[in-house]
């Protein structure tokens, strides 16, 4: 399966698109998921022309009305492996616990695959054993309003693929590639 990785969108009211870019990046993918801060729910429906669209609701989210598609927190088996969407997650970190219990507070545990938002910063990293994925903002990087970044996440049969794609340039800033043996 082949999915789509957004978050931090802070689509402003007046602009209510994405960068085009975007759509060029994911024209393949089967599932897009978008880790939070969407500000405009119209969002979703542009994305789901794309794909079957499921989110994390962000901190700048609570005034969202309800909607199928978003939720605090999504659980699902890609795969046959684990994956967690949330917007705020805690990683990296020195010691196990709080990565530990972000994963207990948000899908009752341990996930092969965590995907988040909240930090404006992609990426893509293994942290003790969970494959953790933030791709940055395609429209608010590190703060500033220009383009950014967007994931890709390749699963199949236990191999897992990422990649932080720069929507300004189109290339690949990062790759990372996990196994996990079946058990």
């Amino acid at each position: 399966m082949r999915i789509g990785l957004l978050a931090d969108t802070h689509i402003p009211h007046e602009v209510r698109e994405l960068p085009p870019q975007v759509k060029e990046v994911f024209s393949d993918v089967d599932l897009i998921l978008h880790g939070g801060d969407i500000y405009e729910l119209s969002l979703l429906d542009e994305l789901e022309e794309i794909a079957p669209v499921l989110a994390a609701r962000g901190n700048g989210d609570t005034k969202l009305p309800d909607d199928p598609r978003l939720k605090i927190a999504h659980l699902m088996t890609v795969g046959g492996l684990s994956l967690g969407l949330a917007h705020a997650v805690e990683y990296p970190e020195l010691d196990w616990y709080p990565l530990e219990k972000s994963m207990q507070r948000f899908f009752g545990g341990r996930v092969d695959i965590l995907v988040c938002g909240d930090s404006h910063v992609p990426v893509a990293e293994e942290c003790k054993g969970v494959v953790v994925v933030n791709p940055g903002s395609p429209s608010l990087p590190w703060g500033l309003r220009q383009l950014g970044t967007v994931g890709l996440l390749q699963v199949d049969d236990g191999l897992i693929e990422t990649r932080i794609i720069d929507l300004g340039t189109g290339t690949e800033l990062s790759r990372l590639i996990k196994y996990f043996a079946e058990t």
